[in-house]
């Protein structure tokens, strides 16, 4: 995949392509996903991100994401 002429971006999301901005960090993308990121851990291409981390990630061509929803349950 080739990024776009318009300054977006092709990543994947759970696996899925998607074009995103260029200057959209994790935290914005977990937004736009409409994710509670209270209830998330994520992983950026293998390696796991603090919450703390991802207004300050800013996504890149061919990024992986994996949001992994956390379920608490008895």
């Amino acid at each position: 995949m080739s990024e776009t002429v318009q300054g977006r971006l092709s990543i994947f999301v759970n696996g899925h392509a998607r074009q995103v901005s260029g200057a959209m960090t994790l935290g914005e993308l977990a937004a736009s996903c409409q994710l509670d990121a209270r209830r998330l851990l994520t992983e950026l291409n293998g390696q796991t991100l603090l919450r703390d981390e991802w207004p300050t990630r800013t996504l890149q061509h061919g990024d992986r994401v994996e949001f992994i929803r956390v379920v608490a349950g008895g």
